[in-house]
């Protein structure tokens, strides 16, 4: 409990479990935060030299409301003959009352029932994500019955079933067109910046959506196996394998907790078989419980981890738990997205001749087509002023004509252009080609920078997962110094070539920032989503947000991370050090309980400053500089994906 942990998230809990508003709905918020308040106010008056019986009675109220619920887990647990670390706990603090140390048990109260607090914000505001990804396929479909149609609901569609997509509508389920022509914006499956122009024959995914064109689909897959269906799937498989992930110390509570227990017990029972009297050998049991216990251990872990946490929210990245700042680093391997991570997730002109782009824009001005946008836009910041246009026409999937200056301007795709992953634009005058324009998603600025930061890091070069075409994919890699670059991947292909990198024994991080990255970002090691532009799922899926559009803080946030892993090893031996030296001196001598208490609180203060050392300024990397000698590019070894039509 005291990792924050995440629980797993399955697409039935969040059926069985309708959403509810705000944290306050929680009973572990509500315990947590009354615990924390009495424990204030009973440590306040004891500060002030109020009658004991006041604050020992708000402390033991504090006890109540705190730990009654690990308490009861730690005894569900152990009925299951598993010994819970906070079952451990909880004894430990009802021993350090009953010696007296009321206030150093409610301090563990309180830790345990924050930490669940948080465990169960994070898990509530994860299952409310995949939900809204659910909300994205429409309920109801238009299916086609003799000359007419009927409306149904989606999920009662069946293979070999026809539905009807007018514009504006969503896709009821995968299929493929058999008439209408239109433009469909898969960027929540694909991740593609560009809508793409659909004809008989060409496959649709449920959850898109059909910009303009009526088309007609065959369903060709059942609405519960949808490219859509499978990413919720993933997502809740995914998270709930994440969520066993623990701190370094959870890993060994088990055995630590039983060797406590029993030595415990040992030092009770066996002097009062051989004629102890009870007081004194009470009083070293529960000395040794109290040395012994792990509030030392833990709190060894968590300061440099949540200093770590706080000193890069002040730079703008969210780290959501100790467990994602451990994660972070640990990580042998990034893999990033494209369009929206490594790129703007917009096009923007790149080629084309100033009177070529003046006719263009006089007749894409009346469109609302993101190749129109661009166009538009480049031709006001290089002070052009189209000439009116009248008589507009938009074919779906073909492109845009209108009348200028008594001749016939017709913008449209230009697929024989050699491009280089671009997309290409023929512009025409009267049926007569008078130039093409090139338009691509630009590359952000920080994006070369930050992937060699990483690869100076990690130690590993990135590797680039996309679901725009392959030609595309290249193009950005080779601007940005990424050698192994893969696209038209849908997005369980993503999750796919992750766990291949996890197969290698590679411990990897996942940068994304669409709905098509949640899989592989739940299915990888550690995952950031970068811009709060960034789809709700994945920022809720992700370990790390990048709150601002600044791609070097990912290197910076790993690097301080990878300190963080390291001062938490450092701060394990001194605390078990410490409590080596202290339960050795109970157990073969005599420790007095306020040196045993006095040496443990110490070694907590020790730990914990030295952990707070990461809330520096100087501790967040400013800079990275590229490797003197990078290694070559590891390629994913997944089997390519399969194929799609991701076309720009």
């Amino acid at each position: 409990m005291c990792s924050g942990m995440v629980a797993g998230v399955t697409t039935t809990e969040i059926t069985r479990n309708p959403p509810r508003t705000g944290v306050w709905g929680l009973p572990e918020v509500r315990w947590a935060s009354a615990a924390t308040a009495l424990f204030a106010l009973g440590l306040s008056l004891w500060w002030a030299g109020a009658p004991a019986w006041l604050w020992w009675s708000l402390l033991l109220a504090c006890y109540a409301a705190g730990g009654w619920e690990p308490a009861l887990t730690g005894l569900r647990a152990l009925r299951e003959r598993s010994l819970d670390v906070d079952l451990l706990m909880i004894v430990a603090a009802i021993g350090a009352a009953a010696i007296g140390q009321v206030v150093d048990g409610a301090l563990l109260i309180v830790i345990f029932a924050t930490s669940g607090a948080l465990e169960a914000v994070l898990t509530r505001r994860t299952a409310d994500s995949v939900r809204e990804l659910l909300d994205l396929a429409p309920q109801r479909a238009a299916r086609v019955v003799g000359g007419g149609e009927e409306v149904v609901d989606a999920s009662a569609l069946g293979v070999g079933d026809e539905i009807l997509v007018r514009p504006g509508e969503r896709v009821g389920a995968d299929g493929l067109v058999v008439d209408g022509v239109g433009e469909v914006d898969e960027a929540s499956i694909t991740g593609e910046p560009l809508p793409v122009a659909k004809a008989v024959g060409d496959e649709v995914f449920a959850g898109s959506l059909n910009g303009s064109g009526a088309l007609r689909v065959r369903v060709t897959r059942d609405p519960s196996d949808s490219v859509l269906a499978r990413i919720v799937a993933l997502v809740g498989r995914a998270s709930e394998t994440k969520a066993r992930t623990q701190l370094l110390i959870e890993k060994v509570e088990q055995r630590y907790s039983i060797g406590v227990v029993v030595a415990t017990l040992a030092l009770f029972g066996v002097p009062l078989v051989f004629g102890a009297q009870l007081q004194p050998t009470l009083l070293r049991a529960m000395t040794f419980m109290i040395v012994a216990s792990p509030c030392a251990l833990v709190l060894a872990t968590m300061p440099p981890l949540l200093a770590a946490i706080a000193n890069a929210g002040r730079h703008g990245v969210l780290v959501k738990s100790a467990v994602a700042m451990e994660q972070l680093g640990a990580v042998t391997v990034v893999a990033v997205d494209k369009t929206g991570t490594l790129t703007e997730g917009r096009p923007h002109l790149v080629a084309g001749d100033d009177e070529v782009l003046a006719l263009a824009a006089a007749v894409e001005v009346w469109s609302e087509h993101p190749v129109a946008a661009a166009i538009v836009t480049a031709a006001g910041e290089r002070g052009l002023r189209p000439a009116a246009a009248r008589e507009f026409r938009a074919t779906p999937g073909v492109g845009v004509t209108g009348v200028v200056g008594g001749r016939r301007v017709s913008v449209v795709a230009a697929p024989d252009s050699a491009t280089g992953g671009r997309t290409a634009v023929a512009v025409e005058v009267d049926g007569t080609r008078v130039g093409v324009l090139l338009l691509a998603d630009r590359v952000r600025p920080s994006s070369a920078a930050a992937v060699a930061g990483l690869h100076a890091v990690v130690g590993a070069p990135p590797v680039l997962l996309s679901g725009d075409n392959p030609e595309a994919a290249r193009r950005v890699a080779a601007e940005v110094g990424i050698h192994d670059a893969r696209g038209g991947l849908l997005p369980h292909d993503k999750a796919d070539a992750v766990t291949a990198l996890r197969r290698e024994g590679q411990r990897v991080l996942f940068v994304g920032d669409g709905v098509n990255d949640a899989p592989a970002m739940a299915t990888a090691d550690a995952g950031i989503a970068v811009g709060r532009r960034g789809s709700d799922l994945t920022v809720e899926t992700a370990d790390a947000v990048v709150l601002r559009d600044d791609l070097e803080a990912v290197p910076a946030v790993v690097a301080l991370a990878r300190r963080a892993r390291r001062l938490v090893v450092a701060n394990l031996v001194v605390a078990g050090s410490i409590v080596l030296v202290l339960a050795t001196w109970d157990l073969l001598g005599t420790l007095p309980l306020p040196l045993g208490v006095a040496g443990h609180e110490g070694s907590t203060v020790l730990v914990a400053l030295n952990g707070l050392r990461l809330l520096s300024k100087r501790a967040w990397p400013a800079h990275h500089r590229t490797s003197p000698s990078p290694r070559p590019a590891r390629r994913v070894t997944a089997g390519q994906a399969t194929s799609a039509r991701c076309r720009t």
